[in-house]
């Protein structure tokens, strides 16, 4: 069993800013689920492991002599096409079919990725390069590795570049419309199917960013993201399933407790981080099943 560490001021403000570095990581990832949520009201349960194939995709190019950051963007963009391709070839032909349909069809997803992801690149763990140096600097007298700040600028540079996208551009607010309301959004010549597309699109993008962040960490391997996708999904529904702003703060608070739980609670160490995560998720749903910024519907019976 873990013992807590000693409380320092700069020990805690090491926690925390790793924390976050984790914290960025889950945010993008439960942004991803929101985004597909806000157009089928299910969850994208093969989310995870679309973020994994296209982390090796990025892993495959680099491995064949291509750098970092222009390996970062075709992964990008192979990442967006994937995720158009998924919606228009495999939910499309059954979005209006029960929910459950859907449901069924990601669990499916999700194994089928799983599966070619380890028939394709083998189950080994691979080590993923850092874009970032090895070394720390000094902030107030806390240590930060640059890794983590790397991290948390590019996981939220990201978030905050599609908020801007979806607040200040014609399309951006098109798929905005559509997410609140289809038919209305149909009645006045939106494209619904596209604009429900490019939302995938866009939700594997965010998952490609995630696992190409969190890969330089916790190493790759066809079960990578199957943690994260947990910790992401525990922050989404603390923030509120159908909140793009909750999803990003559920997982930088999702990131900085666990951090801080680990750290400082001896029961909790590195053994239980998530089953505290799933803890939390538990008693959200209980106390506020709509999450901290989640809208509360009510129907008349």
């Amino acid at each position: 069993m873990a013992l807590p560490l000693a409380f320092t001021w700069t020990e805690f403000g090491q926690q925390v800013t790793s924390g976050l570095a984790s914290g960025a990581i889950y945010a993008s990832l439960a942004l991803a689920l929101v985004l597909i949520y806000q157009t089928t009201n299910v969850v994208n349960f093969a989310q995870g492991e679309m973020a994994t194939f296209t982390t090796y995709v990025a892993w495959t190019m680099m491995h064949h002599g291509l750098s970092y950051w222009p390996a970062f963007v075709l992964t990008l963009l192979i990442a967006f096409g994937g995720g158009v391709t998924v919606e228009r070839v495999l939910i499309r032909p059954v979005e209006h079919r029960p929910e459950i349909v859907i449901v069924i069809l990601t669990i499916g997803l999700f194994i089928a990725i799983n599966g070619l992801v380890g028939w394709v690149f083998g189950p080994e763990v691979k080590a993923f390069d850092s874009p970032f140096p090895n070394r720390s600097v000094v902030l107030g007298g806390v240590s930060i590795s640059v890794q983590d700040i790397g991290t948390f600028g590019v996981c939220l540079g990201t978030v905050v570049a599609l908020w801007l996208f979806f607040r200040l551009t014609t399309l951006g607010l098109a798929m905005r419309a559509v997410a609140f309301n289809p038919d209305a959004s149909r009645l006045m010549g939106v494209r619904v199917g596209w604009m429900l597309a490019l939302g995938w699109g866009f939700a594997a993008v965010l998952g490609a960013i995630a696992g190409m962040m969190a890969a330089p960490t916790v190493f790759l391997d066809p079960d990578m993201m199957l943690v994260v996708l947990i910790y992401a999904f525990a922050a989404a529904v603390l923030g509120g399933i159908d909140s793009p702003v909750g999803a990003v703060v559920g997982g930088l608070l999702i990131g900085v407790v666990i951090n801080l739980l680990g750290a400082y609670v001896n029961f909790v160490g590195q053994e239980l981080r998530l089953p505290t995560a799933l803890a939390v998720l538990l008693i959200v749903l209980v106390i506020r099943p709509s999450g901290l910024f989640g809208r509360v519907v009510v129907r008349k019976v």
